[in-house]
């Protein structure tokens, strides 16, 4: 799994294409979505692991799988873990 680094633009992209995903796994609408930091993990496709500020102290962390282009498949929300606070470390999980 790569070091973890700030969430850029594209990072925010991904996180903002699977809300709906954690929103109907997770039975919770969310306001704030920023995603902060992320690492990566090169498997099958890429593994984003995504840590997503949901309100003022609670964060949320997204495991996304990328898949490979020539699979032409969606982003999918492969799992994720809630109340986590902003000094958790990103894990594989």
């Amino acid at each position: 799994m790569s070091a973890a680094k700030a969430a850029t633009p594209e990072v925010q992209a991904i996180a903002d294409k699977v809300k709906p995903q954690l929103e109907e796994q997770a039975n919770r609408k969310y306001s704030l979505f920023k995603a902060v930091e992320f690492t990566t993990q090169a498997g099958q496709g890429t593994n984003y692991f995504i840590k997503v500020q949901v309100d003022n102290d609670d964060f949320v962390h997204l495991r996304v799988l990328e898949s490979p282009p020539h699979e032409n498949k969606p982003l999918a929300l492969q799992g994720y873990q809630t109340d986590k606070s902003k000094g958790d470390k990103l894990t594989v999980f």
